[in-house]
């Protein structure tokens, strides 16, 4: 008979310990307060490293292009200018097939993460890209790798949107800017790997096989790796909530909790009380609705004149160089050592995203990349264009983190996705034709004309963002959502 009284008193005891915010009715607001008390222990940061790494592999897809240009030039299947602006036998036409396939990746296919899943369609859009770049690699005209790019662009368009949803509701609020600065700067290290890569390989053919294609297929191969791994990310609790799977969305948050807990060593602190926001099935129509309307618009401005200081720079770091007179073999290894500190922006990023408003960053970041570009137009010295070529891959990286951060804080779960992939389809929009544009402007006006041109947008970024932008740093998901 003692025995169930002793069971009996063990239970009770138990639910007087039980916290009592554990009783309530899973919501969204419940989950955004759960979340921004607890801690960063190793658990949370294993997690965002997970989504961080397959932000590696879309950014090497993004970035190889403009590093094996070179070797495409010289195999005879792409020039570095062509006659007619958009003729697609150039380095232009193949960096905008990309940015087709991202601008229908993001604009068509960016709510897929809040109809299915963050983790779901992470996983898929990772097999996606994994099959096209093998593909690629077996191309030799112009036409097919256009086409196979574009397709590869579709998913990793996808990818992109799902990665700043998935990191936004995974990371307390005090958090989010020192998140994104992880995520991106281990994506990042993909940058000086692959222009080491094309340093190395593109003006050889190891076993008869272009060098090109090795940089291609050696991405392709560590995807497939990176993709299993994947399969350990929890789905986000907010996103099953608002899908109504209250009971899987407890039993991820018991686990995160519990990992956490134990790492941290002791009790972990109540959520804070916040105002319930109620959240419903939502459209994209929202985005032009009175709560929305001016931040959409302005991010809407911010993508696509942000991509143009972004891969105006970026994509033909080695083009730029050899306008300069720099030769091929010499163009790469300049790029390989610009590069080669591309991560460290976004974990500078880490240090500060948090201590500093995220609207006034975005502005500041945005007139470094129009000044030091400027100045890294007029430099000839070898020694000068590494050095401020360096600085100008920490600023424009700089941005890019501060876009993604921002643009993610706000909307709200319900239309996230969707409404992160309807701004940043305007980025892949503007990206189409970019290659075009700095074509055309080194042709005609040389590389101090790429930058002016590069600088002209910057100041259309730092007028919308100043004018328009709301503040979010600090501020729980709810709160920026009002």
């Amino acid at each position: 008979m003692n025995t169930p009284n002793r069971t009996m008193s063990a239970d009770l005891v138990g639910a007087l310990d039980q916290p009592d915010y554990l009783d309530r009715p899973m919501t969204p607001g419940q989950v955004t307060a759960r979340f921004d008390r607890l801690p960063m222990t190793a658990t949370m940061w294993k997690t965002l490293t997970l989504v961080a790494l397959g932000g590696f592999f879309e950014l090497y897809d993004v970035y190889f292009a403009g590093y094996i240009a070179p070797g495409l030039f010289h195999s005879g299947i792409l020039t570095a200018t062509t006659p007619t602006f958009f003729a697609m036998n150039g380095l232009a036409g193949f960096l905008a097939s990309l940015f087709v396939g991202l601008f229908i990746g993001t604009i068509a296919f960016g709510g897929l993460a809040d109809r299915f899943g963050r983790r779901r369609v992470f996983a898929a859009s990772m097999l996606w890209y994994c099959v096209a770049t093998v593909v690629i690699a077996f191309q030799d005209t112009a036409l097919g790798l256009n086409i196979w790019r574009l397709i590869c662009g579709i998913g990793v368009g996808v990818q992109y949107v799902t990665i700043d949803s998935y990191v936004s509701e995974l990371t307390p609020r005090r958090a989010r800017g020192m998140a994104f600065g992880l995520v991106y700067g281990v994506a990042q290290i993909c940058a000086p790997l692959i222009a080491l890569l094309a340093w190395v390989l593109v003006p050889i053919a190891p076993l008869g096989f272009e060098g090109w294609r090795w940089v291609i297929l050696i991405g392709s191969t560590g995807a497939l790796f990176v993709w299993y791994l994947q399969l350990r990310l929890p789905e986000s609790p907010r996103w099953l909530v608002q899908k109504g799977r209250i009971d899987e969305a407890k039993r991820v948050m018991h686990v995160i909790e519990s990992k956490v807990r134990a790492e941290y060593g002791k009790a972990l602190p109540p959520p804070e009380e916040s105002p319930e926001v109620e959240e419903q099935s939502g459209t994209l129509r929202e985005l032009f609705g009175p709560t929305y309307r001016s931040r959409t618009l302005m991010l809407v401005v911010v993508n696509f004149f942000q991509t143009i200081g972004y891969y105006g720079f970026v994509s033909w770091i080695p083009t730029l160089l050899i306008a300069k007179g720099i030769m091929v073999t010499r163009s790469l290894e300049y790029t390989f050592l610009i590069v080669l500190l591309y991560p460290i922006a976004p974990f500078i990023v880490m240090l500060v995203a948090d201590r500093f408003e995220r609207k006034w960053q975005l502005v500041w970041s945005a007139i470094s990349v129009a000044v030091i570009g400027v100045v890294f137009s007029l430099l000839k010295t070898p020694g000068w264009l590494i050095a401020v070529g360096i600085v100008q891959t920490l600023v424009v990286n700089w941005l890019s983190t501060i876009v993604h951060t921002y643009q993610a804080e706000l909307f709200p779960t319900r239309i996230r996705a969707g409404g992160v992939g309807f701004v940043y389809s305007w980025s892949r929009l503007s990206s189409i034709f970019v290659g075009f544009f700095i074509a055309f402007f080194l042709r005609e006006f040389g590389v101090p004309g790429v930058f002016v041109f590069i600088s002209g947008a910057m100041a259309i970024v730092v007028v919308a963002v100043a004018l328009f932008g709301p503040r979010t740093t600090g501020l729980a998901l709810d709160d920026i959502a009002r």
